[in-house]
């Protein structure tokens, strides 16, 4: 019957399917398996679809906007309706607009003749607005849920603005205190609305409610308080305020003091006006004591979130002082750009809540004569320890790299370092951090790379428009993992070196696992899939420069980033460097001809007249050095009253520096026979003088096949010799000695002045 009392009109206008097509409720069919049948025209509106809607026909049923925060909410509807079950609750849903919406759904299934279960019927309507009460018991479920997602004060904020406008309210301000100063951090409003400039205060600003306002009360009495006709309240705002409140249509309010662990943070206000539609244009009581609840939780999670910030914001400072800062120092032959990424922050992944920081580290050393060191790595694990190891091993890296030791013998150095930051690991053992470190010495004038490897990743080798893995000959076992012997137990790592060359113009990325390892949206780690991605981007801008390159290394594989992002970027410059070189025998007249040729070689690459005779006068003092006592002599050991002496340590006998020697205790009865022997003469050596020049210096080297490294000695006021070794450490702007595989290197810089 109609409302008149009469009988229906037999109308196809409402028989059969068409019931569904006007009934004033969202109603969507799905089969078993949750795929989209039918959608009625109220629902494509409530979801904000196009009247075209076949396109999602067949479909997940949570294609239709559920938010993934609430795909288990649709797992179990799935389940229960499949048993014959009806299933009732709330739904987060963003319509194809990016509107936000709750909704609140009520699903029966769907039986076929024989009462099988061949699918179900959803009934939806948008919650809240409606004010029941049940919908608003459901907010705070909600609202915890959103907020216990993140720990991120931005996104904490976002999210209590998304859940209450406009399902709730249609404005929403959330202001915080900054010491003294009450600061707006949100400001929300329903249907896309902006106050005009001028009359609300905007995000950012400074915050001050009159003494006798709402607001102002509710955060002096710590206490949620109601305005339930906010046309009583126009008194208390600014003129300004006030009159868009009464344009906007502003009904009702309610202000929510925001305290935690005792300390007020600010305040939460909620306002209704005529911005959106719905049943319930004023709050009440129960609105109020909900809001109050409410506030509580936003508090605790804001406290939360600003003590992670804290504690982030302090791990980040101490792991950004433990690398490399700002841009390093220009090098001859090379270009760099480095870059480094910290992980997204709580992710937990199963692993807890986790801060960014994390061990990955890189480093460009100076090395002596223009020679560069090159470092990429990662430590174990995240947190203030792995950062902690890290900032450890980068400070003894580069204390043993500028001591010029070779890079096999530095990563057995550092194996051992790795092993002393072990700490107990609760069950009476330690735990030792497991570190890969990739050590490259590159000599531009030379290019060629030597390097040792402690199960790094290979870096990327980009030349001539291809992108390639560089073939590394070598790759040894983790720092602070001891390789498993044959049948014996453990034993301690050997690590081994490699040489290569680079070719002129060639660019190395040197990268840590975060820049792969990353997870898309909805899915796992492909790490063969990553790095085509990575290898496809960077081809792209294989010809552009090194900063373009690191930026889009960056970017190039999608996902989250679960784990912090170490990357350095060297190129090699195409043009040849200056150098001059020369072997010459080690004999008094050489210093003569070595001289002359660092003469002439320093006037070709027009140096400053005076910088020319200082590197000059330097260079015979240490090629003087050379052929006093890097000349081999027969190992002699005499009787003397202090005890017996080696032939090295005697004075005028070659020993470097005339320093006295140490006793030897050892039996030297088999010099007797010897000793009616007559020793075989001398051998003339060689050595090699190697002359550099770089943009702004120029380094001098010596190499002989002497093993003794050179040491300045303090020269007595009658002594003729010993004082060579000093003026170079006065004179030069650096200076220092190296072992080389067949004996060693002297080595010295000075400034490069062009004459005038």
């Amino acid at each position: 019957m109609n409302q008149r009392g009469d009988d229906f009109r037999h109308d196809a206008a409402f028989t059969g399917a068409a019931v569904f097509e006007h009934a004033q409720t969202a109603v969507v069919v799905a089969d078993r398996a949750g795929r989209l049948r039918h959608i009625n025209p109220f629902a494509r509106t409530m979801f904000g679809l196009s009247a075209d809607h076949g396109d999602l026909l067949g479909r997940p049923f949570t294609d239709l906007g559920i938010q993934d925060s609430d795909r288990d909410r649709a797992d179990q509807l799935l389940r229960r309706v499949l048993r014959g079950e009806t299933w009732d609750g709330t739904f987060a849903v963003v319509r194809a607009d990016s509107a936000w919406l709750h909704i609140r759904v009520n699903a029966v299934p769907l039986k076929s003749a024989a009462g099988t279960v061949d699918g179900f019927v959803v009934f939806a309507d948008e919650a809240l607005r409606g004010g029941r009460v049940e919908d608003l018991y459901g907010l705070l479920d909600r609202v915890g849920s959103r907020l216990a997602g993140s720990l991120e004060f931005g996104s904490t904020m976002k999210a209590v603005a998304e859940i209450l406008v406009p399902q709730f309210a249609d404005h929403c301000f959330i202001d915080l205190f900054d010491h003294d100063r009450l600061i707006r951090h949100v400001s929300v409003h329903a249907e896309g609305w902006t106050p005009p400039a001028g009359t609300w205060y905007d995000v950012g600003e400074e915050v001050r409610y009159p003494d006798r306002h709402f607001v102002y009360t509710a955060m002096r009495r710590f206490e949620t308080v109601l305005v339930s006709d906010y046309a009583y309240a126009y008194e208390t705002d600014d003129p300004r305020s006030a009159r868009v409140a009464e344009q906007v249509g502003v009904t009702s309010a309610i202000a929510a003091p925001l305290r935690a662990r005792g300390e007020l943070l600010g305040v939460l206000t909620l306002a209704l006006s005529r911005l959106s539609p719905r049943q319930k244009t004023r709050y009440g009581g129960f609105d109020r004591d909900l809001v109050g609840a409410l506030a509580s939780r936003v508090a605790l999670a804001i406290d939360n979130a600003r003590l992670f910030e804290e504690e982030r914001r302090t791990a980040l400072a101490f792991q950004q002082s433990l690398l490399p800062r700002g841009e390093f120092t220009p090098f001859d032959g090379l270009t760099i750009a480095h870059r480094y990424v910290p992980a997204k922050p709580l992710e937990a992944h199963g692993h807890g809540i986790q801060t960014q920081v994390g061990g990955d580290f890189y480093d460009v050393i100076p090395l002596s004569a223009g020679r560069v060191g090159l470092v990429i790595g990662d430590v174990e694990g995240r947190g203030p320890h792995a950062a902690a190891v890290m900032g450890q091993m980068r400070a003894a890296l580069r204390a043993f790299a500028q001591a010029d030791r070779e890079p096999a013998d530095i990563l057995l150095a550092l194996d051992e370092w790795v092993r002393q930051l072990g700490r107990p690991d609760g069950s009476g053992g330690t735990w030792v951090p497991s570190v890969s470190c990739l050590y490259m010495v590159y000599d531009a004038w030379s290019r060629e790379l030597s390097y040792a490897n402690a199960g790094h990743q290979a870096p990327l080798l980009i030349n001539d428009g291809r992108v390639e893995e560089l073939a590394l000959e070598v790759s040894d076992t983790l720092l602070g993992v001891r390789a498993r012997g044959g049948g014996s137990g453990l034993e301690d790592a050997v690590y081994h070196q490699a040489n290569l060359e680079l070719p002129a113009g060639a660019t190395l990325l040197l990268y840590t696992d975060g820049l792969v390892d990353r997870r898309p949206l909805g899915g796992s780690v492909d790490i063969p899939r990553s790095m085509e991605y990575l290898y496809e981007r960077v081809r792209e801008v294989a010809d552009k420069d090194v900063d373009q390159i690191a930026e889009t290394a960056l970017t190039a594989v999608p996902g989250e980033i679960d784990d912090d992002t170490a990357l350095l970027v060297v190129r090699t410059h195409p043009g040849e460097l200056a150098m001059e070189e020369g072997w010459f025998i080690a004999e008094a007249p050489t210093v003569g001809d070595a001289r002359h040729l660092a003469s002439s070689t320093f006037k070709n690459w027009g140096m400053d007249r005076d910088q020319a005779e200082l590197a000059c006068l330097l260079v015979s003092e240490i090629v003087t050095n050379v052929v006093i006592h890097a000349t081999p002599h027969p190992v002699r050991r005499e009787f003397t009253a202090d005890g017996v002496k080696d032939s090295a340590d005697l004075p005028g006998l070659g020993g470097l520096g005339g320093a006295g020697g140490d006793e030897f205790d050892e039996d030297w009865s088999d010099l007797l026979e010897e000793a009616a022997e007559d020793p075989a003469p001398p051998q003339a050596t060689e050595f090699l003088l190697r002359l550099r020049r770089g943009a702004d210096s120029v380094w001098v080297e010596v190499f002989d096949r002497d093993l003794r490294l050179p040491r300045i000695r303090s020269a007595g006021a009658d002594d003729e010799g010993g004082r060579g070794l000093y003026l170079v450490d006065q004179l030069a702007t650096r200076w220092g000695s190296r072992p080389t595989p067949d004996g060693k290197a002297v080595w010295f810089e000075v400034p490069l002045r062009s004459a005038e």
